[in-house]
């Protein structure tokens, strides 16, 4: 009663100042003409009025957002507890910091950065968090671009680096009911929308009133189809996925506030879900590879409530569109610990709405070792910090299908080169449905399995194989299907011996591998002249005689 009460009062404020906002107004538009002609371009009123006259935040001393429950009363760690070291930090992530707080807005560096920091790790990325919506972020930044739909953010460029800045959302469990069943009903902005200013949310929607599904949809499963409505830290904070990633970090102060006890859970290295998993799981099914791309890749171990969810769930994962399911595939393939991370997908029984032939590959033995082996030698080039293909990578992952399909299509009486094309393309073309494969990943997939029957042949036509543009990614194929014992490695040493060889000598190289098969054909040859020879040698003599016996027989008469 006394929070209703609380609600209308501030609302009857809201009305009363109205009129003062006209007024302001009124002065804005007045007072910018002048400010332009005294200050130049860049004058202090050249902002949009809906964003000159937002409210100033409070620093965090005069206000701290709370949250019911468990996270009611955040942990604030100073630095002699976390012992975050700032050069770990990048100067464009404090920089984008420095300038929100500069302008009155909080900011904090969150996620993954904040957990890495902890592990005394060097972060690949930086997420930061604020109050201030997408369209005030991006005017304080030359290079911001606003992205997203189902998640708006904005992207901060320096350079190749990419600083995601994110605002403060909040989850409504009302919206989940009165939001329509399926994105078809959603309703149109009305005309001209684009053109007015945007400050977020109602207070209405705020309450749990019903919101926009141009802010927030959920569809019939559960899944969050669209999620932009502003919140608070403490409404943020309950959004976030794992308590590892659900940390805020300020370098100004080096403080890390921390709702759900994150720094207990990193150093018991427990990955553990906030709020009810099965619920997470369905608002977005992509958390369940997320925990196992965390507990592989850190070495965490899993909750049990946070674990127990995932076989009964895994068939949500089909509903994630192909892109967004690609990109998360690729992350778990290259975050160095890929064997791991496939392993555990298998047991949880999420590959088979991502790759279903897995089973099949781990029960053969011959493709077992390939697969692992193919994995291994990703997880070590990672390690070393060389670069990785995933071209190369999903091309083992598929090999065990395309080389079944290669085979009974020669069965049924086709050519080599011809079957394998038409494997290729019926193994593509049910992959491709599952996970949207990029074309040009596509294309070198291609290459290296159509260069395969090339390479077994060997021959003069080496020297042309060896200036192909993928040759490389193709002879490492090849080395590796002679490891796993597919081919003879005879052929992988042949191969690495030609491509050793001085490109000057490459060509007697070539005519001594072909030396013993010619050395037989002269001497087949000299067989059969030395058969035939005598016969044509008797015609001839034979021919030659009578026609000498003619001629002197005519000179005599």
């Amino acid at each position: 009663m006394k929070q209703t009460k609380i609600l209308w009062l501030k609302d009857s404020l809201r009305w009363i100042t109205m009129p003062l906002h006209a007024v302001l107004y009124l002065i804005y538009v007045l007072a910018r003409p002048v400010s332009r002609f005294l200050f130049g371009k860049n004058h202090p009123l050249s902002a949009p009025y809906h964003l000159v006259h937002s409210i100033k935040p409070r620093s965090p001393k005069q206000r701290r957002d709370t949250l019911p429950g468990d996270a009611g009363n955040p942990a604030k760690v100073p630095v002699e507890r976390h012992h975050i070291d700032l050069s770990l930090i990048s100067p464009n992530a404090l920089k984008v910091v420095q300038t929100l707080q500069a302008k009155g807005y909080y900011a904090f560096i969150v996620g993954g950065a904040v957990r890495d920091l902890l592990l005394g790790m060097k972060p690949k990325d930086f997420d930061i968090a604020t109050n201030a919506t997408p369209a005030q972020v991006q005017v304080l930044f030359r290079r911001a671009l606003l992205i997203g739909r189902r998640f708006q953010i904005v992207h901060v460029q320096f350079g190749q680096e990419i600083i995601e800045v994110s605002t403060f959302r909040t989850s409504l469990q009302a919206s989940a009911q009165d939001a329509p069943a399926a994105p078809s009903t959603e309703r149109k902005a009305p005309l001209f929308s684009k053109y007015l200013p945007s400050s977020g949310p109602s207070r209405r929607a705020r309450r749990g009133f019903r919101v926009e599904p141009s802010t927030h949809l959920v569809n019939a499963d559960g899944l969050i189809v669209r999620d932009n409505v502003w919140g608070s830290q403490h409404e943020d904070v309950a959004r976030r996925d794992f308590t590892v990633n659900a940390m805020y970090y300020d370098p100004k102060t080096q403080t890390i506030v921390d709702y759900y006890n994150g720094i207990a859970d990193v150093d018991n290295r427990v990955l553990r879900m906030i709020g009810d998993p099965a619920t997470r799981y369905r608002e977005d099914p992509m958390r369940m590879l997320r925990a196992i791309r965390f507990a592989a890749k850190l070495g965490f171990e899993m909750a049990p409530e946070t674990s127990a969810p995932i076989r009964e769930l895994a068939e949500h994962i089909r509903s994630v569109p192909a892109a967004r399911l690609f990109d998360e595939v690729l992350k778990l393939l290259l975050c160095g610990h890929a064997l791991n991370c496939l392993q555990r997908l298998r047991a949880e029984g999420l590959h088979h709405g991502i790759l279903p032939l897995l089973d099949e590959v781990l029960e053969a033995p011959q493709d077992a070792r390939f697969f692992t082996l193919a994995l291994s030698r990703t997880d070590t080039r990672i390690h070393s910090g060389k670069s990785i293909s995933p071209s190369f990578l999903f091309a083992a992952l598929l090999w065990h299908e395309v080389r079944s399909r290669w085979e009974k299509t020669r069965q049924q009486g086709h050519n080599a080169i011809p079957a394998l094309n038409i494997a290729i393309n019926d193994t593509l073309s049910i992959q491709t449905e599952q996970l949207a494969l990029r074309k040009r990943y596509i294309g070198d997939m291609r290459i290296i399995w159509d260069m395969q029957p090339r390479l077994e042949k060997r021959g003069r036509s080496a020297t042309r194989l060896l200036e192909h543009p993928r040759f490389r990614a193709a002879y490492d194929f090849l080395l590796l299907r002679c490891e796993a014992g597919e081919l003879n490695e005879e052929l992988g040493q042949w191969w690495t011996a030609f491509i050793q060889t001085p490109p000057e000598e490459r060509a007697e190289f070539l005519e001594q591998a072909s030396r013993p098969k010619t050395a037989q054909t002269t001497k087949s040859d000299d067989i059969e002249s030395t058969v035939k020879k005598p016969r044509r040698r008797r015609t001839k003599k034979t021919v030659d005689a009578a026609s000498e016996e003619s001629v002197n027989s005519v000179i005599e008469n």
